[in-house]
């Protein structure tokens, strides 16, 4: 399994390919995150500014964070070790595309590289 934490072009493709979908709906990225060590997960700085600007950076392309909760510990399969699962809801696959792209992103992406040791993102539909 490898802990680059970023897309694949086939992934980044079919994004692209659903947000140029005339019906292109909400959605909701769920992120399961393992934090490096450092960060001092929940409660460094670190930690605390890299939500700051999650939060900052979605809302700039109107999602938003629905929820974000401490992991208790895996059940089943081999996400042990894991911290955090957010939820964070955009209103298309193309907001999405364009978080790189928001305001704050940058201080974001550089937080998300110093704080996140590995990560899984996972695509749902809305909730309704």
């Amino acid at each position: 399994m490898g802990r680059d934490n970023t897309s694949t072009k086939e992934q980044i493709a079919r994004l692209k390919t659903l947000a140029e979908a005339s019906e292109d709906k909400p959605l909701v990225m769920l992120n399961i995150n393992k934090y490096r060590p450092e960060v001092n997960f929940p409660v460094g700085e670190s930690y605390k500014s890299y939500m700051d600007a999650i939060t900052r950076s979605v809302e700039a392309i109107g999602g938003s964070v629905l929820w974000r909760v401490e992991v208790q510990g895996s059940v089943v399969g081999n996400l042990d070790g894991f911290h955090e699962v957010l939820a964070v809801w955009y209103p298309n696959h193309k907001a999405f595309l364009d978080l790189p792209n928001a305001d704050g992103a940058k201080e974001m992406f550089r937080y998300r590289k110093t704080c996140v040791e590995e990560a899984h993102i996972l695509e749902l539909p809305e909730l309704s």
